[in-house]
């Protein structure tokens, strides 16, 4: 396996689920404008670049499962932590978005 560039990996993950962040709390926007075409079109594009950041974030974890050991490094952590407050974001966008929906038909 390949060496891991740790600020490389770590920056393609923050800023992936940096801009996905920010399309779920543009789609909630959206919805409670009652655009949810547009706020389903933006959770869609933040759910891809979930898939891009977690692409980038297994490679690091199938390294530690295969038995390479790794130095800690903050910089990896946080953008960890941005890609879990990120997933709950996302989650909280979708429902906010049904809730707007049910709002939209009374």
């Amino acid at each position: 396996m390949k060496q891991i560039n740790w600020e490389e990996i770590s920056m393609n993950i923050i800023s992936l689920v940096g801009e996905a962040k920010s399309n779920a709390i543009i789609a909630i926007d959206e919805a409670e404008n009652f655009k949810f075409d547009i706020a389903e079109k933006l959770i869609e594009d933040a759910e891809n670049l979930m898939i891009e950041a977690e692409q980038e974030h297994m490679e690091v974890i199938s390294q530690e499962a295969n038995g390479i050991d790794h130095p800690f490094k903050l910089l990896f952590v946080h953008a960890e932590d941005q890609m879990l407050s990120t997933q709950t974001l996302i989650i909280m966008a979708k429902k906010f978005i049904k809730v707007y929906k049910l709002i939209s038909k009374k």
